[in-house]
């Protein structure tokens, strides 16, 4: 099977309406040619879950400028100001997610989990409508699993089966969110044939991966 796609190829995939899970942290580790084909697709009412909203020109950022956006989950969004006016403006619904609590509820997405137990909000404005649970004396929400239609994530490198390299930090949510989505497309900067990747170096096996776009230089 073929997984590489070009990345002309990806705008039929997306659709509006969409929940679409983005890689990345501050834009580190975004899949920028991936994020700018969705805005040329058009689609739009998207639900986004990634970890913050970048700034106004990087990562998910971009789609928030466009207004293609009516949803984001997120663990902050201060370093896009576009994103706190159109909240404040009743143009964007923001979940705020505390960081590690994103990370487990994605994880616990993509391991099919029915969800995690925290005391991360007990007593705060998180905890408003959530379940809870008392274990040993001890109070915990109950946080729900989280899953995408699709993820876009990045790599800095693949073979032609899907297997992934990641940069340093810029691995960040992405292996989570590689799990955690109905179809996963990688943008990588390197691709190798298959066997060239040392197996002990791969972080994301390639299984989970449907569709792999070659990054373009910007």
């Amino acid at each position: 099977m073929n997984k590489c796609i070009s990345l002309q190829e990806v705008k039929g995939l997306f659709k509006d309406g969409m929940t679409i899970m983005c890689g990345g942290f501050l834009g580190v580790g975004s899949p920028e040619g991936l994020v700018r084909e969705l805005i040329n697709n058009g689609a739009k009412n998207l639900t986004v879950i990634s970890n913050d909203s970048a700034f106004p020109e990087m990562g998910v950022g971009q789609l928030i400028v466009n207004k293609r956006v009516v949803k984001l989950i997120a663990s902050h969004i201060g370093t896009n100001p576009e994103t706190g006016r159109q909240m404040i403006a009743n143009e964007l619904e923001v979940i705020l997610v505390p960081q590690g609590t994103l990370a487990e509820r994605i994880r616990c997405g993509g391991a099919g989990l029915g969800g995690v137990l925290t005391e991360t909000g007990i007593g705060t404005l998180v905890e408003e409508g959530k379940i809870k649970l008392v274990s040993n004396s001890v109070k915990y929400l109950v946080e729900l699993p989280l899953r995408a239609d699709i993820a876009i994530i990045k790599a800095k490198k693949a073979d032609r089966a899907g297997n992934l390299v990641y940069e340093k930090s810029a691995r960040n949510f992405n292996p989570l969110m590689a799990l955690a989505a109905d179809r996963v497309i990688v943008e990588v900067d390197e691709l190798v044939d298959t066997g060239e990747i040392d197996p002990e170096t791969v972080v994301t096996p390639g299984v989970v991966i449907d569709n792999i776009v070659v990054a373009e230089r910007y």
